[in-house]
């Protein structure tokens, strides 16, 4: 069964067909960079984008990255703050001229692990963290989502927690990976402080690079591995709720 997943990121909109019996994309995903100022408006012309160059009829998932309850966007970080309040099932359906399911970026992309990637069969409590712009969380408890945890804005060291050791703060501070992996580690302690996990799934574009930085994070009693699905989780994430999964 093919559904189509898009993921709204701070930096990139991207999206292909999901064939959610293997968990995996029909065809390379196709990205767009996310407009700014990222209005409604303008992640909306995105989105159509990216649907449209595979010529998709049909439901599709949508991830953001902020609180969404039901499909209404509840906090906006990373992107315009215009989204607060807005209903974005409706307004991306309404543009897409499809039915769309709007779910949080982070939760999206554990949702896939847990059912195709590194969370599969594990009990207790996971976290799925995803390092990019921003830094977002989902937690599982025995393979069931809390969902909109949004971890990452944790304060830390009296600093949000994604200001500070996000990939887009390694990147604008030029942080080597070992002065990178040590903010990484600080933070993952204060989660492991405050939730004492089984289980740390690090997911992200960073993931494709887990051998330079997670060898070098230490002191961290829960397990510490990379997302199996790298940074098409969300994608995949996303399709499964379009299909109700």
């Amino acid at each position: 069964m093919n559904v189509f997943g898009v993921d709204i990121g701070g930096t990139g909109i991207k999206g292909a067909p999901v064939d959610l019996d293997r968990g995996d994309l029909v065809e390379p995903r196709y990205k767009v960079l996310t407009p700014h100022p990222a209005t409604p408006e303008a992640v909306a012309d995105g989105v159509v984008e990216v649907v449209r160059h595979f010529g998709w009829s049909g439901p599709v998932g949508i991830t953001f990255p902020g609180v969404v309850t039901g499909s209404v966007i509840r906090t906006a970080a990373n992107v315009d703050k215009a989204w607060i309040g807005t209903d974005a099932g409706q307004v991306l359906g309404d543009r897409l001229n499809l039915r769309a399911t709007v779910l949080n970026d982070a939760d999206a992309a554990g949702v896939a692990e847990m059912a195709f990637g590194a969370g599969r069969g594990r009990k207790g409590a996971v976290f799925l963290l995803t390092f990019g712009t921003g830094i977002g969380s989902a937690l599982f408890i025995d393979g069931k989502l809390v969902p909109n945890t949004e971890l990452g804005h944790l304060e830390l060291n009296g600093h949000e927690a994604e200001k500070h050791a996000s990939t887009k703060a390694k990147e604008d501070e030029e942080l080597s990976w070992h002065h990178w992996a040590h903010r990484v580690q600080k933070y993952l302690a204060h989660v492991e402080m405050l939730f004492s996990p089984e289980l740390f799934i690090i997911g992200g574009g960073v993931s494709r690079k887990a051998d330079k930085f997670l060898p070098l994070i230490e002191g961290i009693r829960a397990e510490i591995v990379p997302a199996e699905l790298q940074n098409n989780a969300g994608i995949v994430g996303a399709a499964m709720a379009a299909a109700g999964r």
